[in-house]
């Protein structure tokens, strides 16, 4: 894929960061972002607001935003990891999978396995991986892809090297894609080019971040990440649509969430995309 193909969005999870202290709505989101010189939106079930349920209307105010969406992300309080709340969480996917249906290419991504309860480590891989392979199910025959997205936050299951072969063995590549994060790979495993090589034809969609050597969140270019060899990578992924998702939880875009989305559009840019 050549560099000028590449396509930059947006996650919303910078505001979301900020809790109690965000008070707008979903349109503040949409206006942030397309001033920030985005082409592209990724929206989470708790930033959807008033459109959730009415992907029409979510339609229609993305066109006059001049945002596609990209990805629609949700979560569970289950960490996708309680076997008894598989029921309850593919009755999730589904209705969020139904609503991604009306929107050409988006994706649905489903957070990272997360651990909320006692018991082996192990038995909860198993648990987490016959979710996302049902739920990948559910996105086939509904004509929407759904990708996983691993993370490093508190008590994530899906931290380092070893935690990622597993899930990937796992899981139906055919069924389930993977959103990689350049930021949380850097925390969990020093290996990130490797990473994504060996998995690259998981590779739908990239969660681009930055963070400094001691693994605090960074502003893009700001810190370790190797942006340029995360794109040269990404061409090479069969399965790669070609979006970078900028995501930004540094203390920079907590100051100023709209000012650091801006910021990274334009280093972007010197990257070619």
């Amino acid at each position: 894929m050549n560099v000028k193909d590449l396509k930059v969005g947006c996650q919303t999870f910078t505001w979301e960061m900020l809790g109690k202290n965000w008070t707008g709505g979903p349109d503040d989101l949409l206006k942030a972002i397309a001033d920030g010189g985005y082409a592209g939106i990724e929206i989470t079930d708790t930033m959807i607001g008033r459109y959730a349920g009415k992907p029409a209307e979510f339609a229609a105010a993305l066109k006059s935003s001049g945002l596609a969406l990209i990805s629609f992300a949700f979560g569970s309080k289950s960490g996708f990891t309680l076997k008894d709340e598989i029921g309850a969480d593919l009755e999730t996917a589904r209705r969020w999978i139904d609503f991604v249906a009306n929107f050409p290419d988006a994706l649905v991504s489903m957070g990272s396995a997360t651990i909320v309860s006692n018991g082996p480590r192990d038995d909860k891989f198993a648990i987490a991986a016959e979710l996302y392979n049902k739920a990948g199910e559910l996105g086939r025959k509904a004509g929407v892809q759904v990708a996983v997205h691993p993370s490093s936050h508190h008590n994530t299951l899906l931290f380092d090297r070893a935690d990622y072969d597993a899930i990937f063995a796992l899981l139906d590549a055919d069924l389930v894609g993977w959103v990689p994060d350049t930021g949380h790979i850097l925390r969990g495993h020093k290996d990130m080019a490797d990473t994504l090589t060996t998995y690259r034809d998981r590779i739908r969609y990239i969660h681009l971040k930055d963070v400094d050597a001691k693994g605090t969140w960074a502003m893009l270019g700001k810190g370790v990440c190797d942006t340029p060899q995360v794109i040269e990578i990404a061409g090479t992924a069969p399965n790669f649509n070609g979006w970078l998702v900028l995501e930004e939880e540094s203390d920079t875009a907590a100051a100023d969430p709209a000012g650091a989305v801006k910021t990274n559009r334009q280093t972007m840019r010197g990257y070619g995309a």
